[in-house]
């Protein structure tokens, strides 16, 4: 719970220092060298946020927790690579990494979709498994050729007990734009 709060104070102090620099534009005052923007830097560089890569943080009950190196190199095929990493759940077990997406070009930072969908190695999905230590990588891709560059969307990820499809771990809500 305290990990959950930190996290939501971190985004809402990046997003306050986000709408200062925005004024500061507007007011005719440099954006480049002011100290709300420079702040603005940081605090978005250590969520390690991006439109195009996202760093996704999964939390769960107690110590349990996640984390996704969400990335879209610049290539023609449009290939999304995630990197999850899994800590403290059950070992020696199977969980699977799920994500929901709201409508395309309605960004408000809610997420409210729950159209999830099992993600793996392009369309076929793919485990995630745990080692006697209830900790877990895998390297899983998907394919957004069909979508068109620059189109927007929330997001948020679930990872699941790939036995009894309970949800083990959570994110908040990322935007993200397709290159």
């Amino acid at each position: 719970m305290r990990k959950y709060i930190c996290a939501l104070a971190l985004l809402l102090t990046t997003i306050t220092l986000f709408l200062i620099s925005c004024q500061k534009a507007f007011n005719g005052a440099d954006p480049v060298n002011s100290a709300a923007t420079q702040l603005d830097k940081s605090a978005a560089a250590a969520i390690g946020e991006s439109s195009y890569n996202l760093e996704v943080v999964l939390q769960g009950d107690g110590n349990q927790s996640g984390h996704i190196h969400f990335r879209q190199d610049r290539d023609a095929a449009k290939i999304i690579t995630l990197s999850a990493k899994l800590h403290n759940l059950l070992p020696d077990h199977a969980y699977q990494l799920q994500r929901a997406v709201d409508p395309i070009n309605v960004v408000d930072g809610n997420c409210s979709s729950s159209n999830w969908l099992t993600l793996g190695l392009g369309l076929t999905p793919q485990s995630i498994f745990t080692n006697d230590k209830g900790d877990g990588e895998q390297e899983l891709w998907r394919d957004v050729t069909a979508v068109a560059s620059g189109a927007r969307f929330d997001i948020h990820f679930q990872i699941i007990d790939a036995s009894s499809k309970s949800v083990v771990l959570t994110s908040n809500c990322y935007q993200y734009t397709v290159r």
